[in-house]
């Protein structure tokens, strides 16, 4: 009976380990592409990480901008088309993508305050409760055309 004990205190850790936390839903490579031109939208865009259990993206607040809308383009009857998001599954344990071209943010009237600091504070609402907040790098106009200028001149 005595050789089972030192067994017992080797397995309680390796227990106590399956007993963790669950892996949470999390949100990163946030940025935004400023319009060009202040009356239009800007674009956001990030990547969203699913946890152990399956929810959904509700909605995207911050205080520098005055409305934020999920979309997503797509192609219609060979036209591209923009429609907007009530709520984007995010499955468990799976990457859901908002990129150029696919879904994205359009935030409308982004503050000048976060354009001079060069990011902004985004709060993605999740269907389970959770609120994530995450700062978007700004990107103002011209400045991925002339980052992969630059990358192309110096690969020359």
């Amino acid at each position: 009976m005595r050789a089972f004990y030192p067994l017992i205190a080797l397995a309680a850790p390796l227990a106590l380990a399956a007993c963790g936390d669950p892996a949470p839903t999390y949100i990163d490579q946030a940025w935004v592409r400023l319009s060009p031109n202040k009356d239009m939208p800007s674009s956001g865009y990030f990547v969203a990480h699913g946890g152990d259990a399956d929810t959904a993206l509700r909605g995207v607040l911050t205080d520098y901008a005055l409305k934020v809308e999920m979309h997503e383009s797509m192609s219609e009857g060979g036209k591209m088309t923009m429609k907007p998001l009530d709520s984007v599954p995010i499955p468990a344990k799976s990457k859901v993508a908002f990129a150029p071209g696919g879904k994205h943010l359009m935030l409308w009237g982004v503050n000048d305050t976060a354009i001079g600091r060069g990011k902004m504070t985004l709060t993605f609402l999740l269907a389970n409760g959770d609120r994530l907040l995450v700062d978007a790098v700004i990107q103002k106009p011209g400045a991925a055309a002339r980052a992969a200028e630059s990358a192309e001149h110096e690969a020359h």
